[in-house]
């Protein structure tokens, strides 16, 4: 029984368009070539699929059966040449402030080792998700607990905080600092991607003013010119190096969580692989 792919896509479309006319337009076929390709169908399978007996079409208890595991076939064909289009492409990386700080060259270094066919491409991207609530991204690597649905995520260890201060601010030079010392500075906060703002002091002592950036570049240019401090994740110092600024860890500011996030529905095959290899690293 030689059934093709075209076939089945001619009956699932006169069954959802009811007519051929319109299932013709939907495939970009005439309606005479519809029509052959379904009595094709039906000559090989052996049975009436399609009652034509009134202008609606439709379909019968055969073709009803035969439908339910065509659209799943389809469905089927459709993900095997989306996952071998992925194979071919990178595996896409997002994150925003930071990747795994000191622990992003060694996972680097091993995934590279390990799966040399599947190149990793890091993609900064500046808004909540990384990326991954548009699908630019395949994975992510996030300080915030995302709230879209469709995204999965998982702890992955937590970091402690550091003040990002101008290089020559009187507490640059210092071991550590508290927010109560920092309280009188203004504080420069990244609304979209920051994971580090006015929150995270008590309420009663919080600083007195803020600033708003776009990015960590902008937040970056703000430290480093004296017009403010910063408050970030370690992972940040060890992405952000710049010149003009001093990262200074903060002794009684909460820890930030550093979590590995995913579509629920995967969209690359070496997701799975990549947690692994995440996992391996952060518990080596």
């Amino acid at each position: 029984m030689d059934v093709e792919l075209r076939h089945l896509k001619a009956l699932v479309a006169i069954a959802d368009e009811g007519t051929v006319t319109a299932a013709a337009a939907r495939l970009h076929l005439t309606q005479p070539a519809l029509s052959r390709t379904l009595a094709q169908l039906e000559q090989r399978v052996g049975v009436r699929l399609v009652d034509r007996s009134s202008r609606h079409l439709e379909v019968t208890p055969a073709g009803r059966t035969l439908l339910e595991h065509g659209r799943a076939i389809l469905s089927h064909m459709d993900a095997a040449l989306a996952d071998a289009a992925a194979v071919s492409r990178p595996l896409r990386l997002g994150y925003n402030c930071a990747v795994l700080g000191e622990l992003t060259v060694p996972l680097l270094r091993s995934w590279r080792r390990e799966h040399p066919h599947t190149p990793l491409e890091l993609r900064r991207m500046d808004n909540r998700t990384a990326g991954l609530a548009t699908r630019e991204v395949d994975v992510a690597i996030l300080r915030v607990l995302p709230t879209d649905p469709r995204i999965h995520a998982e702890a992955l260890f937590l970091e402690e905080r550091v003040a990002a201060l101008p290089d020559d601010h009187p507490l640059a030079g210092e071991a550590a600092v508290t927010l109560a010392e920092l309280r009188a500075e203004t504080l420069v906060v990244c609304p979209e991607t920051g994971t580090a703002g006015a929150e995270l002091w008590p309420a009663a002592l919080r600083p007195r003013r803020t600033t708003e950036v776009r990015n960590v570049d902008e937040w970056l240019t703000a430290v480093a010119a004296g017009e403010a401090v910063g408050l970030a994740a370690a992972g940040t110092r060890e992405s952000h190096a710049h010149p003009g600024v001093r990262y200074v860890p903060v002794t009684d500011a909460p820890a930030a969580t550093v979590y590995l996030a995913r579509p629920a529905q995967p969209t690359h095959p070496g997701t799975d692989d990549f947690r692994q290899a995440v996992r391996a690293v952060v518990c080596a």
